[in-house]
This record gives structure tokens, C-alpha cells and sequence, in this order.
């Protein structure tokens, strides 16, 4: 049987949490990717690199911090649509990581609750997902999120990788 939480609890990220952040950010893609990107591009994620990306996120977005007695175990941000078709108001999120301890927990599913909540009733919420990411595909399905027909081509890690544009 998996190990049980601590008490999660969720809230506004600050910009002294971006090392937590960073740690759980590269400890998701290092996980969740690995079949999916070059293991060489994992291995290269920089702590350092990415704490001051997502402190200057903290800066410019909506972030919640989801944790424990024991320190971050996830995280998301939001903020305006950056789609070339949004509307005024529209909503992306940009990012919601766990920690793998974290996964099948319900720490996600409370960290999407919470934003939801506080989305405005006639906002669209778009999100891009890697095409090759059942897993969190299946999650947002659950969530109601759909594919809505976009797709994109970014390159991570030197490699062409189809992303997916899901809408609720």
C-alpha cells in the first residue's frame, strides 16, 4: 500500500517558495517524461535555472502551492489565455506539477478544484498537454477538460513534440 500524505494544504505561492517549486517541477518532468523525452534533456534541468523562472512566474501569474509539514508536494499556475484566439478574460494554465510522492493522492485534483473555483462563470480555461501524456490527459478529462481540435509543434529537448490544446 502507498505511503499516506502529511495533511495537504493549499496556497498563494510566494517568491521564497521558487526552490520548492523548482525541486517539485523537476522531479514531475524527470518522472512523468521519461519515456516520453531524451533522458540526456531530463538529467540537464537545473534547480537553480528553473527556481528563478518560477520566481519570476510567482511575480506575474496566479500560483498555488500545494504542502505538507514537510515542504511543497505541488503546484500550479494561471493566468491569462496566451492563445493566438483568446477572448478578453479566457484563463490558461500554464503549469500544475506534483511531486511523484504526490500522484494518485488527491493533491492535484484539490490544487485544479481550488482554481476552478475561483474561475469567472463566462471564462474559457485552456491548457496544453503533451500528446503522448495519457496519464495527465485522463486527468483533466476527469475535470472537464476537452482536446479541442489544436495542436502545436514545440521542440523540448531537441525533439518535435506535439502538445494538445484542452478547453473547459
Amino acid at each position: 500500500m502507498a505511503a499516506q500524505l502529511d495533511e495537504v494544504s493549499i496556497r498563494p505561492a510566494t517568491a521564497a517558495d521558487a526552490d520548492d517549486i523548482a525541486r517539485v517541477d523537476i522531479a514531475s518532468w524527470r518522472s512523468a517524461y521519461s519515456e516520453i523525452l531524451p533522458g540526456n534533456y531530463l538529467a540537464s534541468l537545473d534547480p537553480t535555472e528553473r527556481a528563478e523562472l518560477w520566481r519570476r512566474s510567482v511575480e506575474n501569474t496566479s500560483m498555488l502551492v500545494a504542502e505538507t509539514r514537510r515542504g511543497a508536494v505541488g503546484f500550479t499556475s494561471v493566468g491569462p489565455s496566451r492563445d493566438e484566439d483568446a477572448e478578453d478574460g479566457d484563463l490558461e494554465i500554464y503549469a500544475i506539477y506534483l511531486h511523484p510522492a504526490a500522484w494518485g493522492k488527491g493533491v492535484a485534483r484539490d490544487l485544479m478544484r481550488t482554481v476552478l473555483a475561483d474561475v469567472p462563470g463566462n471564462a474559457s480555461v485552456t491548457l496544453w498537454i503533451l500528446q503522448e501524456n495519457e496519464r495527465a490527459q485522463h486527468f483533466y478529462r476527469r475535470h472537464g477538460f476537452a482536446h479541442d481540435g489544436t495542436e502545436r509543434i514545440d521542440d523540448i529537448g531537441g525533439k518535435p513534440m506535439t502538445q494538445l490544446r484542452y478547453r473547459r
